[in-house]
């Protein structure tokens, strides 16, 4: 009869139980992280049908997803540090990503004892793995020599500086004088504007050392006949395998960050960032903490450099544009500066939908849709003014879409500026401590003890004055 009457009222329902375990299951980041990036790809898993895809054409449209989603939240996340928790305004990612990636080359190439033919270039031979620490260590050494003059300036100028320093860095790796040196017997250089070689292969240098590259090629080849993958499916896999890699890395910075920020070293950060001035009063040395925070940031940016530009054969000088720079802070900006989170979910959404989705949606439009595109913007716009037909248009706009895809991220950028400038998460509650600071509840039983109150008072440090 109880159970009866729990039922009638409403206490005992298990679909609003289910209900409730869902929407609280849903507040977790890690859910909402999950859901979206196998949300991203079951969508291109559908756009790689629609374009006849086969087994490894999907595979790789898998691998680069991987690859974009990685160094993409990961270089959002080291700008994070440096904007979102400090608030300083660093538009040079690009510099100290080349300084990481210039660094690596230089230490890991296979050494020049004589000079080598034209165009050809030596460097130490470090193993690749010690040659990545030193990239990241420069990257964070360039960062403390840039902060040290930049960080007495106020946002705007050290923007203006960071973005300064960013092209100086790509003139100097063109300059014809650093294009080949002597340097303790090794005949190095960078290369100029024909740039660097990278004679390494990040995976399977990794493999080597584990002593797993020949047990891998073996199984590239089975699972690739099996998967029908055709002749050579070790290119395919190894794509994969270095998206998995980034994967790692990724889920290594996220960890980090988020113990940095929760951290009462991150709790200063953000203290800078409201407000420098009251955080110097209450005993904070602001310039060691601020200086501290862009070397670690810039050292991430170099790691994110290596990793990006690592499987790419080759760097010229031409890739260290700032436009890089920019894309990274479009990311940001859509996560939310000041999340971990939102700096993640907002790599993953420009890598898929802004980056990497224009061309893709073209190619899924082309592929099913019959009707030629017209060549002009002037054939485009007639049959819109005269017949109110925008089928031609919409075919243009898609044909071009390649092209148009600044524009797209600058009406996005607007959008959000306008409408959601606290980013996809908006803002998130930050606790000021790591305990609690209510008053803990007292026991009745003991002689002379009060009942306690709903939830206490809170109080300094949780305790009474008796």
């Amino acid at each position: 009869m109880s159970g009866t009457n729990d039922d009638a009222d409403g206490k005992d329902d298990p679909v609003g139980g289910v209900r409730a375990a869902a929407e609280q299951l849903w507040e977790e980041d890690a859910v909402k992280l999950l859901g979206l990036i196998l949300g991203i790809f079951a969508l291109y898993l559908v756009g790689g049908a629609l374009l006849d895809f086969g087994a490894r054409q999907q595979v790789n449209l898998l691998a680069n997803l991987f690859f974009y989603i990685g160094v993409f939240a990961m270089l959002a996340l080291a700008l994070n540090l440096h904007w979102g928790y400090t608030g300083l305004f660093n538009i040079g990612v690009i510099g100290f990503m080349a300084i990481g990636i210039y660094t690596t080359a230089v230490l890991a190439k296979e050494p020049a004892l004589t000079e080598p033919a034209a165009g050809s270039i030596g460097g130490f031979g470090l193993p690749l793995w010690l040659a990545i620490i030193g990239g990241v260590l420069a990257a964070a050494a360039f960062g403390g020599l840039v902060a040290l003059p930049a960080l007495r300036l106020r946002a705007d100028y050290f923007a203006i500086v960071t973005v300064g320093v960013s092209e100086i860095v790509r003139f100097t790796v063109l300059e014809s004088d650093f294009q080949k040196m002597q340097i303790a017997g090794y005949f190095v250089g960078l290369g100029g504007g024909s740039g660097l070689i990278l004679d390494f292969d990040p995976t399977d240098d990794l493999l080597e050392a584990l002593g797993l590259l020949e047990p891998y090629t073996a199984f590239t080849e089975s699972a690739g006949a099996a998967l029908s993958l055709g002749s050579n499916p070790k290119p395919v896999f190894d794509s994969l395998l270095y998206g998995l890699i980034l994967l790692v890395f990724l889920i290594g910075f996220y960890v980090l960050l988020r113990r940095v920020g929760n951290s009462p070293f991150g709790r200063v950060l953000k203290a800078i960032r409201e407000d420098e001035e009251a955080t110097q009063s209450l005993g904070k040395n602001t310039r060691r903490f601020k200086i501290t925070a862009f070397m670690f940031g810039c050292a991430l940016m170099g790691l994110g450099g290596i990793l990006f530009f690592a499987v790419q054969g080759a760097i010229t000088p031409s890739a260290f544009r700032p436009r890089l720079t920019f894309f990274v802070w479009i990311a940001l900006i859509i996560g939310g500066a000041g999340s971990t989170t939102g700096s993640v979910m907002g790599g993953a959404i420009f890598a898929a939908f802004l980056f990497r989705g224009p061309l893709f949606i073209k190619n899924v439009v082309q592929q099913n849709v019959d009707s030629d595109a017209v060549d002009t913007f002037g054939q485009a716009v007639s049959p819109l003014i005269s017949g109110l037909d925008p089928f031609p248009m919409l075919l243009f706009i898609t044909d071009n879409l390649q092209q148009l895809q600044l524009v797209i991220m600058g009406l996005v950028l607007i959008y959000l500026m306008h409408n959601r400038p606290e980013g996809m998460l908006g803002h998130r509650k930050e606790e000021a401590s790591t305990i609690s600071l209510n008053r803990p509840e007292r026991s009745t039983d003991s002689p002379g003890a009060t009942p306690a109150t709903d939830g206490g008072e809170p109080v300094d440090g949780g305790d009474t004055d008796e």
